[in-house]
């Protein structure tokens, strides 16, 4: 796949192609939607998870990162979660590999990460300057916080688990005067 937004597309029905697998219905917003490319809910419609992709190439060498941007530092609530997709190009003998994270994890550790970058010196003891990139590193790396995220891969019980939570009834019940 020599175009990096033909993988992106893949990716993303790829892991909408996961969600149905396990018996949920999965939207790809094809754009459309500004924090979400995927729309995943139950099968009686009551209850959703957003879900937004990233995806990596597993086949680079050295340490394979994966860029998430500046939507990485916000905490979206509890039904958000970000996918990174590990989508080989054809031909590659590599697995696919999908790491599910929650977004409000995702933002703590990835703001943690770029804190801690900014206050350590960098190449002959010059200071970083601020940018806009975020990434986070593909294991057996971890980002500049030691964070791994070893820990999410094919995590897609945290998402599956959120659809099928009761709502809490006190949210969803009407005021009384």
């Amino acid at each position: 796949m020599s175009d990096k937004s033909h993988r992106g597309n893949a990716s993303q029905f790829f892991i909408a192609g996961e969600l149905c697998r396990r018996g949920y219905a999965a939207v790809v917003t094809l754009g459309n939607t500004p924090n979400v490319d995927i729309l995943v809910s139950n099968k009686e419609g009551t209850r959703f998870a957003h879900v937004q992709v990233k995806t990596f190439a597993p086949e680079g060498k050295g340490k394979i990162t994966c860029s998430v941007g500046m939507k990485a530092t916000k905490e979206f609530g509890p039904s958000f979660f970000w996918v990174l997709g590990g989508i080989p190009g054809p031909g590659s003998d590599k697995p696919f590999v999908y790491y599910v994270i929650p977004a409000d994890v995702m933002a703590k550790k990835v703001n943690k990460a770029h804190e801690l970058w900014l206050k350590t010196p960098g190449m002959n003891d010059r200071p970083h300057q601020d940018n806009t990139v975020r990434t986070v590193h593909i294991p057996p790396h971890s980002n500049f916080a030691g964070w791994s995220i070893a820990e999410y891969e094919n995590r897609w019980g945290l998402i599956t688990d959120h659809l099928e939570e009761s709502p809490d009834p006190k949210a969803e019940a009407p005021a009384t005067d």
